[in-house]
C-alpha cells in the first residue's frame, strides 16, 4: 500500500498545525488528487484523532461517488489517540463495514486513549495541555512555559492522576460486562476498529468494541512498579514500542511452569497474548484479560460460522417464498397477486401468503440486525449469493408491503409509503443491488428506472416487476388522475396532468421492454384501471388543450 506522503496531511495528522479554511480546501484538493489509490492517515494523540477524523471523511466522499465501485483503499493507524465517537458513531463505522479500515496502537500505562472515559470536567485542563506541550519540539514553544505547566501537571499528583483515570474505565468496564453486548454503553465513547494493547513484553490485537474496553482497563490496571512511568513519558514511547514489535515476533517465548495452561494450544496462546499485553499471570485483572482475549478470538471467527447458519436458515425459509410465488400464480390472469392481497380475496389463501410474508421479513431483519453487530463478515453485503436472495424477496414480498400499507389507508395517516412506510431492510437491498452494478431502482428515482428500462430488451415478460416500489407509484398516480378530475385551478391541474404524463411515459417504457410481471396488465389489476382512468380524463376538453 502507497503511503501518503504529503506535507499538509502530515502536519495535521500530527497535530501541529492548525485547521484553517485555507488548509481545509487544501485538504479537499487533494483528497480529490488521491482518489481511487491506497492511502495511509496516521497520527499521535490528539493528531490520531483528526487523521482518524480525516479517514472517515475520505471514506464517505469515496463511498458516495462510486456507487458501483469497490471500497476505497484506507488504512488509519493512530498512537496513543483519545476516543472517538459514542456509540452511534462506532455502530454506524460497523454498518459500513470500515471497522478494518482502524487500527489504534495503544501503550499500557498511556493516560490519552483512557481519558475520555472520564467525566469532561474531572480532568484539569493543565494537565492535558502539559503533556501536549511535552511533544512539541523544542523551537515551537518557550521553554518557560513548559516548565510552568509541567510543574502544575507534577503537583497534582500523577499517582491521584491514573488513580481518577482507572476508575472510570473500570466503572466503564464493569457496566459494559454485566450489560446485554447489544444493548447501549452508559460511556460518553465507545471504541470503533483495531486495537493494538503495546507493552515493553510485546502486543496483542482485539477488534471487539466491549472486549477492547476490557482490555483498556485491565492493561492499565495492572501495574508491577506503580509511579515508575510518568504519564508524559507513557505517552511518547511509541517510537520505541513499534522500533521493538519486529523483535517480539521473532523471539521465541516459553511459558513458565506454573502459568503453562494444561488444556490446549489455544489456551497457551492466550496465556502468551496476555504475557505480551503487560499483564502479569498472577495480577487480579489476568482472570478477566484472558476472558476477554478468548471473546474477542471468537468474535473473529464468528461472523464466517453466523454465515454458514444464515445460509441453513435461507435453506428452510425457502418453502415460504415458493407458498408466495404459488400465491401469486393463483392470480396472475385475473387481478393479480397484488390487488389480490389488497383486497383479502380467498381469506384463507390470503391468510397463508401473509404468515409467509411476516416469517421472511422477521428472517430479513435478523439478518440485517446480525450485520449491524458486526457478526457477519465485512463483504456479507458484496456477496452474490446473498445480494441475489436479497433482491429477490424483495420484488416479490414488498408488493404484498405495499398492499397492507394501502388496505390499512396508512397512506393517509402516515404519508406516502415510498418516503414514510418503506422498511429499512428494502432500502438497504437497493443499495446492495446497486453495488453489485446491477441496473437496480433507486428509491423515488424515476429516471434511473426509464433508463434502466431502455437499455435491454426482454423476449417474454419477467417473472417478478423489476421495480420493486411499481405498485405505490401506481397507487399515487390512480390519487393523482381522481385529484385531477375534481381540479379547477388550471395550475394545478396542468402540474398534475404534467406528473400522471411522466408516469405514463415511465410505465410504458417498463412494459414496453417487459420489465414487468404478467400480473401488471391483468383484466382487474390497478394498473389496468388507471390505464382507462387515465384514458378517460384525457379525452376532457380542458385536459386536451392543457396537453396539446
Amino acid at each position: 500500500m502507497k503511503l501518503l506522503k504529503a506535507l499538509f496531511v502530515q502536519r495535521v495528522a500530527t497535530g501541529k498545525r492548525r485547521l484553517t479554511l485555507r488548509n481545509l480546501l487544501a485538504m479537499q484538493i487533494l483528497l480529490d488528487q488521491i482518489r481511487g489509490k491506497a492511502v495511509v492517515f496516521t497520527g499521535h494523540s490528539l493528531g490520531g484523532a483528526v487523521a482518524a477524523l480525516a479517514a472517515l471523511h475520505y471514506l464517505c466522499i469515496s463511498s458516495s461517488r462510486s456507487t458501483f465501485g469497490p471500497a476505497p483503499l484506507v488504512l488509519c493507524v493512530t498512537f496513543g489517540s483519545p476516543l472517538l465517537g459514542n456509540e452511534a458513531l462506532s455502530r454506524a463505522i460497523l454498518r459500513e463495514r470500515w471497522g478494518g479500515n482502524f487500527c489504534h496502537v495503544v501503550s499500557q500505562h498511556d493516560v490519552v486513549p483512557r481519558l475520555l472515559f472520564c467525566p469532561l470536567d474531572a480532568v484539569p485542563a493543565h494537565i492535558i495541555v502539559g503533556m501536549q506541550l511535552q511533544q512539541w519540539p523544542a523551537r515551537t514553544h518557550h521553554a518557560g512555559a513548559v516548565t510552568a505547566v509541567t510543574a502544575c501537571v507534577s503537583d497534582t499528583g500523577r499517582d491521584a492522576l491514573r488513580q481518577l483515570i482507572q476508575t472510570h474505565v473500570g466503572a466503564v468496564a464493569m457496566e459494559q460486562k454485566l450489560a446485554d453486548p447489544a444493548a447501549q454503553s452508559g460511556g460518553p465513547y465507545r471504541p470503533f476498529g483495531t486495537y493494538v494493547m503495546c507493552s515493553p513484553d510485546g502486543a496483542v490485537c482485539v477488534d471487539n468494541p466491549t472486549a477492547a474496553v476490557q482490555m483498556l482497563y485491565a492493561t492499565f490496571a495492572s501495574r508491577c512498579s506503580p509511579g515508575l512511568e510518568s504519564p508524559e513519558a507513557a505517552h511518547s514511547c511509541y517510537g520505541d514500542l513499534v522500533m521493538k514489535m519486529p523483535q517480539h515476533l521473532l523471539v521465541k517465548r516459553r511459558l513458565r511452569a506454573a502459568d503453562a495452561p494444561a488444556t490446549s494450544n489455544y489456551d497457551a496462546g492466550v496465556s502468551l497474548a496476555l504475557e505480551a499485553s503487560g499483564i502479569h499471570a498472577m495480577a487480579t485483572e489476568a482472570a478477566t484479560a484472558r476472558q476477554w482475549l478468548k471473546m474477542s478470538k471468537r468474535a473473529g471467527r464468528r461472523p464466517s460460522l453466523n454465515s454458514a447458519q444464515l445460509a441453513t436458515k435461507l435453506g428452510r425459509i425457502t418453502p415460504c417464498r415458493a407458498q408466495i410465488e404459488w400465491y401469486k400464480a393463483l392470480f396472475d390472469s385475473e387481478l393479480g397477486y397484488y390487488d389480490a392481497f389488497k383486497q383479502r380475496r380467498s381469506p384463507k389463501k390470503f391468510s397463508k401468503a401473509n404468515m409467509y410474508r411476516i416469517k421472511l421479513g422477521q428472517f430479513w431483519d435478523g439478518v440485517l440486525a446480525m450485520l449491524d453487530a458486526g457478526q457477519l463478515p465485512h463483504d456479507f453485503h458484496r456477496r452474490a449469493k446473498w445480494v441475489n436472495a436479497a433482491r429477490f424477496y424483495q420484488l416479490l414480498v414488498e408488493p404484498l408491503d405495499i398492499a397492507d400499507y394501502h388496505r390499512h389507508n396508512l397512506h393517509r395517516t402516515r404519508g406516502r409509503y415510498m418516503t414514510h412506510g418503506r422498511e429499512r431492510r428494502y432500502e438497504l437491498f437497493d443499495r446492495w443491488w446497486q453495488e453489485k452494478g446491477c441496473a437496480g431502482v433507486r428509491r423515488g428515482d424515476v429516471a434511473s428506472s426509464m433508463s434502466s428500462a431502455s437499455r435491454r430488451r426482454r423476449s417474454k415478460y419477467a417473472g417478478l416487476t423489476q421495480d420493486p416500489c411499481f405498485w405505490a407509484r401506481v397507487e399515487e398516480a390512480r390519487e393523482q388522475a381522481e385529484s385531477a378530475r375534481g381540479e379547477r385551478d388550471v395550475a394545478e391541474l396542468a402540474m398534475k396532468l404534467e406528473e400522471l404524463r411522466e408516469f405514463e411515459h415511465y410505465s410504458g417504457e417498463l412494459v414496453a421492454s417487459r420489465e414487468v410481471s404478467v400480473d401488471v396488465l391483468a383484466p382487474q389489476s390497478s394498473y389496468t384501471l388507471w390505464v382507462e382512468e387515465w384514458n378517460q380524463l384525457k379525452l376532457r376538453d380542458e385536459v386536451r388543450t392543457i396537453l396539446l
